[in-house]
């Protein structure tokens, strides 16, 4: 089993009853799922143990089944979780800055 994290950016900040519906489901509090908002955004930050990676978004994005009115717009891949599942390569992660004065 792999820990895979990762966050779902929404469509756009959730409204004051979406605010107040998540805070009745029980699918949103076991600590796998973290609402981040800012006065433009929202998203959630994900921490799920699957085999694959798509296992793993798959169950995350069913706790949004009752959440209406809700859209996640993109589903972005944390580099450390590509690296600890041993699949970071250079074409997923970006290289490193060079150094000072190489060419």
């Amino acid at each position: 089993m792999r820990n895979w994290r990762f966050t779902l950016h929404l469509q756009g900040p959730l409204t004051p009853e979406q605010s107040d519906t998540l805070d009745g489901l029980d699918r949103f509090s076991d600590g796998r799922i973290c609402l981040v908002s800012g006065p433009n955004t929202a998203e959630f930050w994900c921490s799920f143990d699957a085999e694959q990676l798509t296992e793993a978004i798959a169950e995350a994005l069913e706790r949004f089944e009752d959440f209406p009115g809700v859209l996640v717009r993109s589903v972005e891949l944390d580099e450390m979780a590509l690296e600890d599942n041993d699949m970071a390569t250079p074409a997923v992660l970006p290289a490193p800055p060079p150094l000072a004065g190489a060419l």
